[in-house]
């Protein structure tokens, strides 16, 4: 694992030399992000089919609602022959998630220098009250827009992944600051990520196999 954080710690600093830490710190998330992206793609495609397939799932349900089995398996054969993957939506998060634990030991381990807005990036809360105010604003705004998206989107979502996009919040509160920078950084990109994404040229209608 400490070839790794060294391996990000050198990134970091690299780009630190050619802008300032806070800004290498964004700009080691949008590399991130980017390299995840077309997970992301796959994620969105296949969520435009789940939705178009909503009539045909709907159609299941009351034919087999006394057959949960029977159910599942008709449900996933008709997924798979539209090419809807029900893992598609957690691959990017599970992608991103090595990265972040990095970027956490590289801040926790006090790697990084710099600061932002005068509060060193390895600050916590009760160091750095305003600079965590904003950013605790800023993810709470964009997961609440991340949330209406995602419902708008598709409406079947469950409540409760309707929610997960707010658990930046709360590790924002208790992480450093590098780290809370790294996760509004990309709750932005998400939400980038879906305003380009969801825009009507992209959608995918699910494919007709008879």
């Amino acid at each position: 694992m400490s070839i790794f954080v060294d391996f990000a710690h050198s990134i970091i600093n690299a780009l630190a030399a050619v802008s300032t830490p806070a800004l290498a710190i964004v700009l080691f998330t949008a590399a991130v992000r980017l390299l995840i992206s077309p997970l992301t793609y796959w994620q969105f495609r296949s969520r435009r089919r789940q939705t178009a397939l909503a009539p045909q799932l709907a159609e299941l349900r009351a034919k087999h609602k006394n057959d949960p089995m029977k159910l599942a398996t008709e449900t996933l054969d008709l997924q798979r022959a539209n090419g809807v993957s029900p893992f598609a939506g957690l691959l990017p998060a599970l992608a991103q998630a090595p990265f972040f634990m990095l970027m956490f030991r590289v801040s926790n381990d006090g790697l990084i220098g710099g600061s932002l807005l005068g509060h060193p990036l390895t600050a916590h809360l009760a160091a750095a009250v305003p600079v965590f105010a904003a950013l605790i604003a800023l993810s709470a705004a964009l997961a609440w827009w991340s949330s209406r998206q995602m419902r708008r989107l598709n409406p079947e979502t469950p409540g409760w992944m309707a929610w997960l996009p707010y658990l930046g919040v709360p590790a924002i509160v208790i992480l450093p600051l590098a780290a809370g920078l790294y996760l509004v950084t990309s709750a932005a990109w998400t939400t980038l990520e879906r305003a380009v994404l969801s825009h009507p040229d992209r959608k995918s209608a699910p494919k007709n196999r008879g």
